[in-house]
């Protein structure tokens, strides 16, 4: 997919550098900072103020620092007098399930990924974009990303705004494609750097804060007939399996599309919980509260990506288990809260 796979690339074409939007996001900051320690220039794309208000991200960043930062807002202009780049990856997005303003989400994450793919196009460049698994709604049509998302019902304006720049990508956007493109639809990511997404945080991330504050984990209750209190099962996947497999279709490339990105094994909170208790060496104490009346009929209790396609497509690294993520995420954030004091 980069240049440096392709024999006609010019000489020079490895020294271009690559554009990761979000990169001072959860997963796009892991992703600069692989590409950068790796030795790629690389033009990291957020609002600035962010590369400082979060301290994780900056720990993120001394790693491997890019060699740009550019505002959002200025990305367009930079595209336009920029001679040459790599490629665009893009993970920049309005994330929150809970926003409900639909023209912000169509201008933040429906069309400014089409402007970036067409500039993708314009100037050769390859396009790495994040999907999103909410664009399965429900899950009654299952979690198959040979499905084709025309036949999809997202559950909120998010998951909508992510299924609607997809079907925009398979159809108009293909009739004037970037030279290799690929899309991901991400699960349910976890891992250390996401603290500055507050609510829209992981539940291992929210257990570890609610163990550290209260003793305890807070589950919601089972309100589905035949599932029991804590049996609700999500796929659950740890950052750093996300960043290699994007890092490797970087590399590497893969057959244009789009492409769940999960573990395929769903497991159950309790499993969660227990998890995080047993990184923490503590005995589990797990309360199970009300799942909030405004949310009960959109939420998910069962997720679970077919990852057929990826692996067929040549990709076939393991994932990480749930348990040994747990500890990799406790050991990073002790680690993290030793050197603030705290």
């Amino acid at each position: 997919m980069t240049p440096e796979n392709n024999a006609d690339a010019p000489a020079n074409a490895t020294r271009d550098p690559v554009v990761v939007t979000g990169a001072a996001g959860f997963i796009g900051a892991r992703l600069a900072s692989r590409l950068a320690g790796e030795g790629k220039k690389v033009v990291a794309v957020d609002e600035r103020r962010h590369f400082d208000d979060r301290p994780e991200i900056a720990a993120i960043h001394r790693e491997g620092a890019p060699e740009l930062i550019i505002e959002t807002g200025e990305l367009m202009d930079w595209l336009r007098d920029s001679p040459r780049i790599s490629g665009i990856i893009h993970l920049g997005a309005c994330t929150d399930t809970t926003e409900y303003n639909e023209t912000l989400l169509e201008r933040t994450n429906t069309d400014y990924s089409r402007r970036l793919w067409e500039a993708a196009a314009r100037l050769g460049a390859p396009f790495l974009y994040a999907s999103s698994a909410a664009v399965y709604g429900d899950g009654s049509k299952g979690y198959d990303d040979r499905t084709p998302p025309e036949a999809l019902t997202s559950l909120n304006p998010y998951g909508e705004s992510k299924r609607r720049f997809d079907i925009w990508a398979l159809n108009e956007g293909s009739k004037t494609p970037p030279p290799a493109w690929a899309g991901f639809r991400f699960f349910n990511v976890y891992g250390f750097g996401e603290a500055h997404k507050k609510k829209m945080s992981s539940v291992l991330y929210q257990a570890f804060v609610q163990i550290l504050e209260q003793g305890e984990v807070r589950l919601f209750r089972s309100h589905r007939e035949g599932i029991a209190d804590g049996h609700q099962r999500r796929d659950f996947i740890h950052v750093e399996d996300v960043v290699d497999a994007l890092a490797h279709t970087w590399r590497n490339g893969l057959p244009d599309g789009i492409y769940n990105l999960g573990t395929g094994r769903a497991r159950t909170f309790l499993d969660l919980a227990n998890a995080v208790f047993a990184a923490m060496d503590w005995e589990p104490r797990i309360r199970f509260i009300d799942t909030p009346a405004q949310i009960r009929p959109r939420y998910q209790y069962f997720t679970e990506a077919r990852m057929d396609k990826l692996t067929e497509s040549g990709y076939g690294a393991s994932f990480t288990p749930l348990e040994e993520g747990a500890e990799r995420y406790w050991k990073r954030l002790k680690e993290v809260m030793l050197t603030q004091g705290t």
